[in-house]
C-alpha cells in the first residue's frame, strides 16, 4: 500500500522513489546454532539500527524471514541524484547491519547467555518515477538486484538499471545513470 501511495505521489510531484529488497546474510546459521528466539532477538535489533537510517516519511517493513523492504519516497526530480541519495542511504543501513550484534539469550533455571554474531545485509535498489512500472514490478527489480549483490559475495549494495534491464553495482565511481 505505501508503495503505491508513494509512486502515485511521485507521478504527481515529478520526484523519484526507491525501493530496496534487503536480504541478512548469515541469519540462518544464528537460528540453526542458538535458536528461534536467537533470530528474533536479531531482527529486533536490526529494526532498530534502521530507524537511524531513514528519515520519518520512509517506510521500513519485513517482507518476510530475514527479508526486509525499506521506501524512500519523495527523493529528487532528478533521476542521477535520486540514485545518489538512495546508494548513500542503502551503504549507510548496510554498514550499520554489519556491526556486531550483542544478544542475550534468556534460559529458564539457567544463567542468560551472551551470544556475539555477525550478520550483513545484501542490499538490492531500484529508483522509480511515477507509475513508470507497477509495484510488484519494482519489489522484483529490487529481489533481481539483491540477488545480484549475494552473487557478489554478499555485504554489498546493487542497482538495478531499468534502462539496461540489468542489475549493476552500484559503487561510489561509478557512472550514475
Amino acid at each position: 500500500d505505501r508503495l503505491s501511495q508513494a509512486m502515485a505521489a511521485s507521478k504527481r510531484n515529478g520526484r523519484h522513489g526507491a525501493l530496496m529488497f534487503l536480504d541478512l546474510d548469515n541469519f540462518k546459521a544464528l537460528n540453526d546454532t542458538h535458536g528461534h528466539a536467537a533470530g528474533d532477538l536479531l531482527l529486533l535489533e536490526a529494526a532498530h539500527r534502521f530507524e537511524s537510517c531513514v528519515r520519518q516519511t520512509d517506510t521500513v517493513s519485513r517482507f518476510g524471514g530475514d527479508e526486509f523492504t525499506v521506501l524512500l519516497s519523495e527523493l529528487v526530480a532528478d533521476r542521477a541524484a535520486s540514485i545518489s541519495q538512495a546508494r548513500i542511504v542503502a551503504e549507510n543501513i548496510r554498514t550499520k547491519l554489519a556491526k556486531p550484534y550483542l544478544l542475550t539469550l534468556e534460559q529458564e533455571g539457567h544463567v542468560n547467555i551472551e551470544v556475539e554474531h555477525r550478520c550483513t545485509a545484501s542490499i538490492g535498489v531500484t529508483v522509480f518515477l511515477g507509475l513508470e512500472a507497477n509495484s510488484d514490478d519494482l519489489l522484483k527489480e529490487a529481489d533481481a538486484a539483491m540477488y545480484q549483490a549475494k552473487d557478489a559475495g554478499r555485504n554489498t549494495v546493487r542497482l538495478y538499471q531499468t534502462a539496461k534491464l540489468q542489475p549493476v553495482a552500484l559503487a561510489q565511481n561509478q557512472p550514475s545513470s
